[in-house]
């Protein structure tokens, strides 16, 4: 990294460790969309999972319990301690997405969900991303997007993590940004997690009547008005990788 984007690692962290995380502690339950994320991507035994980005590991404790391997990766010591408590079996790193400490083709399945958008460089994280990916390997994304009707109307103006770094994008431009670092996008689905009342009742009960709305809103909104959406995407096989290679040159 240049000095430059090291400083801005070290600033970063410090938000992450010092006011993000702040009071981040091990969670006593497995959410259900965690759950049930993990049973759509058919997550199984013997399988090795690199979540980048993980926080306090509640989707990593979802994928644990199918029996697959799980490595987890955090800007934050904080989060990386939680993830210890959370998935004892688990390999947890503190480290930096743009420079993964892992080898080539090295995981069966990579996931980046809701973190993509806080880096200092996406894309080279994404090249890391399908560098440490088997040639099959599923790779799954979840981003916001720009095209967020919400925001469009003036209603939001994004998570308190704009304050150190958010890139949002819309869809169209996150599928180039993908397919630019080598990831063929296969699918992309609603992120539906609050369905629940876990998040509706979060934000006080005065704030309940407006949040079961943008549920409901969110069940029935086109794709291209929702605000977060998930990308599955894989490695195309490499005699096609090799072939855009040469293209390009």
């Amino acid at each position: 990294m240049k000095n430059n984007n090291l400083l801005s690692y070290k600033m970063i962290k410090n938000y992450y460790d010092e006011v993000y995380f702040s009071h981040i502690a091990p969670k006593a339950k497995t959410s259900r969309h965690h759950k049930q994320l993990a049973c759509r991507l058919n997550i199984r035994s013997g399988q090795s999972v690199l979540d980048i980005g993980c926080g306090s590991g509640d989707w990593l404790r979802a994928v644990s319990r199918h029996g697959a391997f799980t490595v987890g990766l955090d800007i934050s010591s904080k989060a990386i301690a939680a993830c210890k408590e959370n998935v004892p079996r688990g390999r947890f790193l503190e480290g930096c997405a743009e420079n993964l400490p892992f080898r080539e083709n090295t995981f069966d399945v990579v996931t980046c969900l809701g973190s993509l958008e806080h880096f200092i460089n996406p894309g080279q994280a994404l090249r890391e991303m399908a560098r440490v990916g088997k040639e099959n390997a599923v790779i799954l994304l979840l981003v916001p997007n720009a095209g967020f009707l919400t925001s469009r109307l003036g209603f939001f103006s994004g998570t308190d993590q704009l304050q150190i770094k958010e890139e949002v994008l819309y869809l169209h431009e996150w599928k180039y940004m993908f397919e630019y670092a080598g990831l063929c996008v296969r699918q992309r689905w609603r992120d539906l997690h609050i369905l629940s009342w876990r998040w509706i009742k979060l934000s006080g009960w005065r704030n309940i009547p407006l949040r079961a709305a943008q549920a409901l809103v969110l069940a029935i909104w086109p794709l291209k008005w929702q605000y977060q959406v998930y990308h599955l995407c894989t490695k195309p096989p490499l005699k096609s990788a090799t072939s855009q290679q040469a293209v390009e040159a």
